[in-house]
């Protein structure tokens, strides 16, 4: 399965720092045969997404998309963006369900679900984001928690547009943004108990389905997470806001 290697601009960079960087990103492509086994991601701001797309939509291994959507075509929905627009601007994937949208902003199980379908049926790519918090591990409910978040997402989902176009991101919420990692063994045993659910869902195919970690990856244990079994690729943060760090991550 090819890797894929998604940076989160979150919210940093106004156009011209957002161009910047890619151009860094650019120069460090260009006649790299090393990168064309691995999917980048950039997921900048709305404002930037056009920009970012300009520099980066020559590169087949490299697609930008955005951060949050709102679930329908058009309306009196003051402040939001429609799939339509971010495809207009050059997004071709949008992250679902991030562990910031969900405990910062409020955004339950429900919600995140709509999106993850609607984005599905509107032509987009879903990045779709699980995990638990502190004191849900400290009690012993991350299965549980996967469990929920990843049954509810996919209770809607067409399987004519899943395969392919869906990915996973198992996002340990106490590790980001902290500068903390989760063990090995913990990774592990949460991406294998990620992969059973979603085969329990979906089949044998659950297997296609990449499976990608987040949580403070840096380019010193980049090469460690990305080796370990079912992690297909890293959400990467902090570390992705310069092409340099973020460079390092993708060839590791």
């Amino acid at each position: 399965m090819q890797k894929i290697i998604a940076a989160n601009w979150k919210m940093y960079k106004t156009r011209a720092a957002a161009e910047r960087t890619a151009l860094d990103f650019a120069q460090a492509l260009a006649g790299d045969d090393v990168l064309s086994d691995r999917q980048l991601l950039v997921f900048p701001s709305y404002t930037n997404i056009s920009t970012v797309a300009a520099v980066l939509g020559k590169y087949s291994h490299v697609a930008v998309g955005a951060q949050n959507f709102y679930p329908a075509k058009e309306g009196a929905f003051t402040g939001e963006v429609s799939a339509d627009m971010l495809r207009d601007a050059g997004a071709s994937w949008v992250l679902t369900g991030h562990s910031e949208r969900r405990h910062l902003l409020g955004e339950d199980d429900d919600s995140v679900a709509r999106k993850t379908a609607f984005a599905l049926t509107q032509g987009l790519n879903v990045m779709l984001c699980v995990g638990e918090t502190l004191s849900e591990r400290a009690a012993g409910e991350l299965t549980d928690v996967l469990s929920r978040q990843i049954a509810s997402a996919f209770v809607d989902l067409s399987r004519d547009t899943l395969f392919g176009r869906l990915a996973i991101v198992y996002e340990p919420v106490w590790a980001i943004g902290t500068g903390n990692v989760a063990g090995q063994v913990e990774i592990f045993e949460a991406h294998a108990a990620t992969r059973s659910l979603v085969m329990r869902m979906v089949g044998e195919k659950g297997r296609d389905i990449p499976i990608l970690y987040g949580g403070s990856v840096r380019p010193d244990n980049a090469a460690t997470l990305v080796r370990l079994d079912n992690v297909d690729g890293l959400l990467v943060g902090g570390a992705s806001l310069e092409a340099q760090s973020f460079m390092q991550i993708v060839k590791a």
